[in-house]
């Protein structure tokens, strides 16, 4: 009899606890939604290789161009491309408080998931944490590499949530 109501009642919580996530995107952070590009990287004649951001938030979604230029050849050489290349990542993003979360994986130019080539593949996750945000301009710094990345807006977008 113990065992019979003790199962009955772990399967009530259980029932409790559980709910369905609603089946539509999230809506992110107003402030975020656009299209931002960095169109400078302080210092950058001084590096031996650094890298140019151009983002896109819509809902709770991102996309990220990397473009990377470099004086030191990290890769095999067809993949070097003379010190320039684009990669390129998408996923969701969360901001709590002061701290940028994105968590994606590294894709094709066409955002479809890129599982071989040259650069990285898997997964994409990164942190930010925000520095300055007026309307138009975003400054994050790096959490991996305490890098400045500054943003200016290109392109605001209106949030309207898609079905997943």
């Amino acid at each position: 009899m113990f065992r019979l109501f003790f199962a009955l009642f772990f399967v009530s919580i259980l029932a409790i606890s559980c709910r369905r996530l609603p089946n539509v995107q999230g809506e992110g952070s107003a402030s975020l939604q656009g299209i931002w590009n960095q169109d400078s990287v302080p210092g950058s004649d001084k590096l031996l290789s650094y890298t140019k951001h151009r983002f896109k938030f819509t809902c709770d979604s991102f996309y990220v161009d990397l473009v990377t230029y470099s004086k030191a050849n990290y890769y095999a050489d067809s993949c070097f491309n003379n010190g320039i290349w684009k990669e390129y990542a998408k996923g969701v993003y969360e901001l709590r408080a002061d701290t940028l979360f994105l968590l994606g994986t590294w894709t094709k130019a066409n955002y479809k998931q890129k599982v071989s080539g040259c650069y990285r593949i898997g997964q994409y996750i990164r942190s930010f944490k925000m520095k300055t945000a007026e309307p138009g301009f975003l400054n994050f710094e790096s959490i991996d590499d305490q890098r400045d990345i500054s943003l200016v807006l290109k392109q605001p977008i209106k949030c309207i949530p898609q079905e997943l």
